[in-house]
């Protein structure tokens, strides 16, 4: 494709972007037109862009797989929109089945969004409803986690804690409270997994028991990992520390897989790979290969049976969204599951791990690197930032990369993360790790 021949918009000004500096991508947009497996294809060009970070952590089996296609293409000639207040359609129940059934047997009820974000502000109010219903109706209190991400609706950013996230929009809701984060970066360097120091953290909770009371605290969401402040793995026995102090006051568990549900670990969800059972999931991205926006909230009986009272002809849950479990949603997602399990794609992550850790940690002696972490088929790549200038140096390199060396790669301040979709061969992983350090040799 010639340069005559771009399919960038002659206007560009309408569309107001989220998390995105608007005048700098006006002035100089980096707009892709199509994808395929591993890559996008530049809409100035069609040259063909290496995605380094699976879209926005989504897109796990790699682009517009044709099995996922046909299943859209199919259902939306079947069944455009099909309502789920009082209505159904057989799709969304089959997912909601295979769904739980993956997750493990401690799960057995699931309950669709539309996004992340809808997922995390689901399961809050989840778990005040589901203490209320138990008569503990005191127990609104949420605890979220510095440097966390949950979304964007007020429930997901009143738990995160990430500043530039919060400071613009108030104080979001009231009884929040917040863990210290478990970035320790004079005590863990260039680590690969679990990281060694820092479980003591977990007893924050058993601090902010004390200050609040137990009986006010509803549930502790985090990620398994932080990923969007910049892939922060836990320290060795934080998540199972966290649960113990959690059964012992009578306080939900939510763990945010948003980012780590569906293989990105090697394992179904991030609750197998660490050994410990949260009461809620919450999920999104790679549900549906990000193919049709879809999330939700994987629960355990004890959670759905919680509201299961009253008169039957009464809702139990006042809570949902006109297109929760949408039909082509449900069969991206169904379709999405198959090629998983046919193609093998979370052992694939598995047996990838260690030579994608060995490669990325390679890039130690690259400029400007100051840390490396590696956990399942995920990295971050920490740069000595710009003084007076906090995160400049990683907008341009987020920049150089896409321009100069045609690779995708996600900017988390002066962080580089990399997540690239599971099909990636190790060829391609180590074209990734060659086209970043000649980026930061760029710069």
């Amino acid at each position: 494709m010639t340069a005559s021949e771009s399919v960038i918009p002659n206007n560009l000004d309408a569309f107001f972007m989220g998390f995105t500096a608007n005048r700098q991508f006006k002035e100089k947009p980096r707009m892709v037109k199509a994808a395929k497996d591993m890559h996008y294809f530049a809409a100035d060009n069609g040259r063909a862009i290496l995605d380094g970070s699976a879209g926005l952590w989504c897109v796990h089996a790699g682009h517009c797989r044709q099995p996922i296609v046909d299943a859209i293409s199919a259902a939306a000639g079947e069944l455009d929109y099909g309502p789920t207040f009082n209505f159904g359609h057989p799709k969304v129940f089959e997912l909601a089945t295979r769904v739980t059934d993956l997750a493990g047997e401690n799960f057995t009820h699931m309950f669709f969004g539309n996004s992340g974000s809808e997922a995390v502000e689901s399961a809050l109010k989840i778990a005040i409803g589901y203490h209320q219903a138990r008569g503990e109706g005191s127990r609104t209190r949420l605890i979220g986690r510095e440097r966390a991400y949950h979304g964007v609706n007020f429930g997901g950013m009143s738990v995160g804690g990430i500043v530039t996230n919060r400071a613009v929009f108030g104080p979001g809701l009231p009884g929040v409270d917040h863990l210290r984060h478990t970035h320790l970066p004079g005590q863990n360097k260039f680590t690969r997994g679990e990281v060694e120091h820092g479980v003591e953290l977990a007893e924050d909770l058993e601090r902010l028991v004390g200050l609040h009371g137990a009986q006010t605290i509803a549930a502790v969401i985090v990620e398994p990992f932080a990923g969007s402040t910049g892939v922060l793995p836990p320290p060795i026995g934080y998540l199972k520390r966290l649960r113990e102090i959690c059964d012992k006051h009578g306080i939900l568990l939510i763990f945010d897989e948003v980012i780590t549900g569906f293989g990105r670990l090697g394992t179904p969800f991030a609750e197998q790979y660490f050994g410990v059972t949260p009461d809620m999931i919450t999920c999104a991205k790679g549900l549906t290969n990000a193919a049709v926006p879809m999330g939700g909230v994987i629960m355990g009986p004890h959670i759905y049976n919680a509201f299961m009272s009253g008169p039957p002809h009464v809702n139990e849950l006042f809570h949902g969204y006109t297109y929760a479990g949408h039909p082509l949603a449900a069969a991206a997602g169904l379709a999405t599951l198959d090629v998983y399990r046919d193609e093998g794609l979370f052992e694939r992550v598995d047996a990838l791990t260690d030579l994608w850790a060995d490669t990325m940690h390679a890039l130690k002696d690259a400029p400007y690197v100051t840390d490396i972490r590696t956990i399942g088929l995920v990295a971050a790549i920490d740069l000595e930032g710009e003084a007076g200038a906090p995160g400049k140096r990683g907008f341009e390199a987020g920049c150089k990369a896409f321009e100069e060396q045609d690779t995708m790669v996600r900017i988390a301040a002066d962080s580089i993360i990399l997540s690239p979709p599971f099909i990636i061969s190790e060829n391609q992983i180590d074209e990734l790790a060659t086209n970043v350090r000649a980026t930061l040799e760029a710069l």
